[in-house]
């Protein structure tokens, strides 16, 4: 018996050794599904059982489950959870519980950039400049925006106190909120420039964006409205659906305006206008940078290829994949990508690059982004010349190779050596000089020292801003600060404008200094309709094809 016993123990040591042999061999040739289960079942128990370290089981597929989609090597698949999914819910809605004020850090203190409109804040009298020093009775000072956002939203219906310090008011203000459900517009009210051309921006594209931008241009038209500038600078994209029923506005029936080829079943098809266009004889152009992706580059992409506005900016960031959110539970959800979107013309949206960082710094090499060290390479306009040849309805040459290359392309001015002097200098101190900025403008407003909104940036402003940098500490030489002094007027200038006479005239004073705005409203002030503005934008083209 002792013996059978033996024998049997044997066979079975054997047939384990062989069976993990076999198992391993299998896998290492691409054993069947069901090979490649037990591996994973049998490799994530003996981890559980004997690894040096204690790991939940739980955890274990957490960390299994996100490694799998790491191995995609796709950055925009990914698996949402907690504030992750709530954020791409609240971005693709537009919609939040909370008091609806922009908010930012200066000076150490929550100050209000502007409140929204029709929001409890807006309501109480909240203002722009205002110091948020107090939460519910707790300091906000050293408080980050993040920190600050958590506390100012809430459910709808509760309440929070708020303790509001002014400028020109001697005592702390207390407000006493309810928060409410906030829907943020993905189109503000425009603005209206002389000849009649409008501006309208869209970011991003978000659930009611076209029926946003359609009443926005109704309202703009009854204005006086005669051309459109729609801005898609900086608008990461959005919901495929409100790509194409934007693009739809401006296209009539049955134009393509965007294609997905994808694996799965249903992921392969053609999108198509469903309506006339209501405003056929309205000039448009349309403004996008390196920051313009995913569905903001379906629209420009389809107004392009049809011939119907004209695309003026640098090439933009090239993500033309289709993601799918598969919710998967209470506050879980799958974003995948299931497929690749292009053009009417058929050039691809998605840009060849090793990862997302990859396709960031292509674009914004080809853009000359003005930040210190970013400068267009002398081959890239040479580059941008030999991407693939596409041709729009009209048979103009447009370029394909991923992203969306404007028919102007207009970079905006790069820093002089000058300005990045003073940037270098400046180096950690980038915090202190927004403050030192904000609180001379919110002075400026409580002293009403400036009148006009047309007012200059004097010498004697400039020193006082050099003045309060070195009192907190910040060393600067004279030579490189005045070395900047056309960057600093800028800025100074703006937020001046913005806490004196509100955002509105603070856009009207940038507009001034953006090329790519001042090339827009050159183009729409000369045409009188869709057609004269594709004559003009060639003209331009043929005598300068790259500005720099």
């Amino acid at each position: 018996m002792k013996q059978r016993w033996s024998v049997m123990a044997l066979v079975a040591v054997i047939s384990f050794l062989s069976g993990g042999w076999l198992l391993q061999r299998g896998v290492g040739t691409g054993g069947n599904v069901y090979q490649q289960a037990r591996l994973f079942d049998d490799v994530l128990g003996h981890v559980n059982a004997y690894y040096v370290d204690s790991i939940g089981e739980t955890e274990l597929y957490d960390r299994a489950t996100r490694g799998m989609l790491e191995q995609l090597k796709d950055p925009y698949s990914v698996l949402l959870t907690g504030d992750d999914y709530k954020a791409l819910t609240e971005q693709t809605s537009g919609n939040y519980a909370g008091l609806g004020i922009q908010i930012d850090v200066r000076d150490g203190w929550i100050t209000v950039v502007a409140p929204l409109p029709e929001t409890p804040a807006e309501r109480a009298g909240i203002g722009t400049g205002d110091q948020i020093i107090e939460v519910d009775g707790k300091s906000t000072e050293g408080w980050k925006n993040d920190q600050a956002v958590k506390s100012l939203r809430g459910q709808a219906g509760t309440k929070v106190t708020l303790t509001v310090r002014r400028t020109g008011i001697a005592e702390p203000i207390k407000y006493t909120l309810t928060r409410a459900q906030i829907h943020i517009r993905s189109v503000p009210p425009g603005t209206l420039f002389d000849g009649g051309v409008g501006y309208i921006s869209l970011n991003p594209v978000s659930e009611t964006s076209a029926d946003e931008l359609q009443q926005e241009i109704a309202a703009m038209k009854s204005k006086g409205m005669k051309s459109l500038i729609l801005d898609l600078r900086y608008n990461p994209g959005g919901l495929l659906d409100q790509g194409v029923k934007v693009s739809d506005l401006f296209l009539d029936a049955k134009q393509e305006i965007v294609a997905t080829r994808g694996r799965a079943r249903g992921s392969t098809k053609e999108f198509y206008d469903e309506a006339r266009q209501t405003w056929p004889e309205l000039p448009i152009v349309v403004l996008v940078n390196d920051g313009t992706a995913s569905a903001a580059e379906i629209i420009a992409g389809a107004l392009q290829d049809h011939d119907r506005a004209v695309v003026v900016g640098t090439p933009t960031f090239g993500k033309g994949l289709v993601q799918t959110l598969f919710p998967l539970g209470d506050g879980v959800a799958l974003k995948l990508t299931t497929a690749r979107w292009y053009t009417p013309s058929g050039r691809t949206i998605q840009r060849i690059a090793k990862n997302e960082e990859d396709q960031a710094e292509q674009a914004a090499q080809e853009a000359g982004d003005t930040i210190p060290g970013a400068t267009p390479k002398e081959h890239s306009d040479s580059a941008i010349r030999t991407r693939p040849v596409f041709h729009t309805d009209a048979g103009r040459i447009v370029r394909g190779g991923g992203g969306i290359v404007p028919d102007l392309v207009i970079r905006p001015d790069t820093l002089t050596q000058g300005d990045r002097e003073f940037a270098k200098a400046i180096g950690s101190h980038v915090p202190e000089y927004r403050d030192v900025i904000t609180a001379y403008a919110l002075e400026t407003k409580q002293n009403h020292t400036v009148t006009s909104e047309s007012f200059k940036v004097t010498p004697e402003m400039r020193q006082q801003v050099l003045d309060r940098l070195r009192a907190k500490g910040v060393v600067l030489s004279t030579t490189v600060f005045n070395g900047a002094s056309a960057l600093i007027d800028d800025q100074l200038t703006y937020e001046i404008t913005r806490y004196v006479f509100g955002r509105p005239a603070e856009f009207k004073r940038k507009a001034i200094d953006d090329r790519q705005m001042q090339t827009a409203m050159a183009l729409l002030r000369k045409a009188q309709n869709p057609k004269d503005l594709m004559s003009l934008a060639a003209a331009s083209h043929a005598a300068a094809p790259v500005q720099n």
